[in-house]
């Protein structure tokens, strides 16, 4: 009896320790405290869910009866195939795309509109020819015209009390007649000063009585210059206008760099998109192929009662799977041709839409990939988006320096400077004039000889400077409340803070697409690794699968299994090898070097892009 109570003895020992250990040493989470309810909840019961009723939808559909159409490509004639290589892709966008040749005409309509500006500094040449002839009835014997002879008077005659009727001369009427040629130049600095210089040339024939000469000529040059010296002196509204579009027309080339940079991205990733596409209708038909043989080898063991004839279905099934694989397939390689095609040429004639386009340039050159701190600061010195934001600071600036002048006060100095050239003929004295001469007392004067003669001594005394004049006047005009100035001064202001705010958030991107870049870069490059080792593993594991049927150690189901696992595999490694190619694309995109690369050239974006035909 003892000895079985020694062997009894570790098992009591060992129940003792298992129960010890089982009971908690602290307060567990599942017992009872304070802060937890003394008894469970009930929860509240879950309504059940009511369903609408669902109604009878085409009853006795079924799928018609379809036969597959030929595997070909909508629109295309030509064939064989035409390799395109991605370098004349790109080439033939940058020429040809609609988008860029609407993005490089604003180009031209910005350098235009500089042209537009430069207008306010044009000389204005001003030629005024005028003739004016009148005829006006005498006002009274002074001023009235050489009259006629008549019996319309009443005077009284030398020893006769009354008076009679009498035929004497008479005042007539005045006969103006005035003829002048004004011509001259004027123009405005950069900075303000308007300038003007003009000469006027004008023949009168007058027969006023009274007059001297009849006819008279008169010959003035004219010159005159206003230069602000605050208000509008150094910065105006026509500077500002040819500043503003100077930045319009650097602000429009760096769109267009955006937009160029932009389609050679989208061309370039629909390039290796056809790329994967083509290589995909290989690899469907690859497996397709595999599918048959399979299906072949299937049949033949069905027929001999090796193998349970579902199996032969089975197989028919995988091969129809992969026959609409195909199918699908070349649709993808339908679709990435058009989007090729509408991005590299412009009219739809273009030979071009006829072609079936199988890309013929090798897989990228994998670029050495710099650091985030390189690739952000290449992007700041390349992108085209810097160049933008720059402007629009440029702009704000140029606000800021126009509201200050517009809010000081103004202060003109003008001069002016005439020559009156004056030269006539002289004309009889009138009769009550030459009386007053004969009498003893009374003295007639006589004009000075320079003011005798036609328009030639006219132009003489002109250019001799014979009766000068000269203007000079101070023109201070001060505003006392001036709200244009203090509101485009606050306007400037706000256009500043936009600016910084757009800089910022540029660098901003930049600092996030350089990270998501290289992050997408390094992860495709492991991807494809990783990518690779599994289709040869998967080729390997199919390989064996159909060695192990044919050998009677596996089944139909299993070599199926491996072969949709083989074409996953390889489709993998495709998208992988895509992907890297398109994370390239992006980062020279991001890093501003895809245009340098692709050599683009403003003058010839887009200037094949319009559709010429005949007359």
């Amino acid at each position: 009896m003892r000895p079985v109570r020694v062997r009894a003895l570790p098992a009591v020992v060992a129940a003792v320790a298992l129960v010890l250990a089982a009971l908690p040493s602290e307060r567990t989470s599942a017992q009872m405290t304070a802060a937890l309810p003394p008894r469970a909840t009930l929860p509240t019961a879950i309504p059940t869910p009511s369903f609408a009723p669902v109604p009878t939808v085409a009853p006795g559909y079924r799928a018609p009866e379809a036969e597959p159409s030929s595997p070909g490509i909508i629109g295309v004639t030509q064939n064989p195939f035409v390799g395109i290589s991605l370098q004349d892709a790109v080439g033939m966008a940058l020429v040809k795309n609609p988008e860029l040749a609407i993005s490089a005409s604003n180009v031209r309509i910005a350098r235009y509109r500089i042209v537009q500006a430069k207008a306010n500094f044009d000389v204005q040449l001003h030629v005024e020819p005028s003739s004016n002839f009148s005829v006006t009835p005498p006002e009274n014997l002074f001023f009235a015209g050489p009259g006629i002879g008549g019996n319309g008077y009443t005077c009284q005659p030398i020893g006769i009390g009354t008076p009679a009727p009498c035929s004497t001369t008479g005042p007539g009427n005045i006969v103006q007649h005035q003829y002048s040629f004004s011509s001259g130049v004027s123009g405005q600095t950069i900075n303000g000063l308007q300038w003007g210089a003009s000469i006027t040339q004008t023949r009168t024939y007058n027969n006023v009585i009274i007059n001297s000469f009849n006819p008279y000529y008169q010959a003035t040059l004219s010159l005159s210059v206003t230069q602000p010296l605050l208000k509008n002196a150094g910065m105006n509204a026509v500077k500002r206008q040819l500043k503003l579009a100077l930045i319009g027309a650097d602000s429009d080339e760096a769109q267009a760099l955006v937009d160029a940079s932009t389609t050679i991205a989208q061309v370039e990733d629909t390039y290796w998109d056809l790329v994967a596409a083509w290589r995909n209708v290989a690899i469907q038909e690859d497996a397709l192929d595999e599918a048959v043989v399979q299906q072949r080898s299937v049949v033949r063991l069905a027929t001999h009662g090796a193998v349970a004839r579902i199996t032969a279905i089975e197989s028919e099934t995988q091969v129809a799977n992969f026959q609409a694989g195909v199918f699908s397939a070349l649709q993808a390689v339908s679709e990435l041709q058009t989007q090729l095609k509408s991005l590299i040429v412009a009219d739809p004639g273009d030979p071009i839409w006829s072609a079936n386009l199988v890309p013929s340039s090798p897989v990228q050159q994998l670029p050495t990939a710099g650091d985030l701190a390189e690739i952000v600061a290449l992007a700041e010195q390349q992108r085209p988006e810097v160049r933008q934001v720059v402007d629009e600071r440029r702009v704000a600036d140029l606000d800021m320096v126009y509201a200050k002048n517009q809010a000081l006060p103004q202060a003109d100095v003008v001069v002016q400077y005439f020559s009156n050239g004056f030269a006539g003929i002289l004309q009889p004295v009138p009769n009550f004039e030459a009386l007053g001469c004969a009498l003893p007392t009374g003295s007639c004067p006589t004009p000075p000889p320079q003011s005798q003669g036609n328009m030639t001594q006219a132009f003489h005394n002109m250019w001799t400077g014979a009766y000068p004049e000269f203007n000079i006047a101070f023109v201070v005009n001060i505003p006392l409340e001036n709200n244009t100035a203090r509101g485009l001064k606050q306007i400037a202001g706000q256009e500043q803070d936009q600016a910084q705010l757009q800089r910022q958030g540029l660098d901003q991107r930049i600092e996030s697409e350089a990270r998501n870049v290289l992050q997408t870069y390094e992860s495709a490059l492991s991807r494809l690794s990783s990518a690779g080792q599994a289709r040869a593993a998967a080729e390997s594991v199919y390989t064996s699968e159909v060695r192990k049927f044919h050998n009677g150690e596996s089944t139909t189901f299993l070599v199926l299994q491996r072969q949709v696992e083989l074409a996953q595999a390889r489709g993998a490694e495709l998208e992988a090898q895509t992907d890297l190619n398109k994370a390239v694309v992006e980062l020279q995109r991001v890093e501003g070097t895809i245009l340098t690369d692709n050599g683009v050239n403003l003058k010839r974006l887009g200037s094949e892009a319009l559709a010429t035909t005949a007359p």
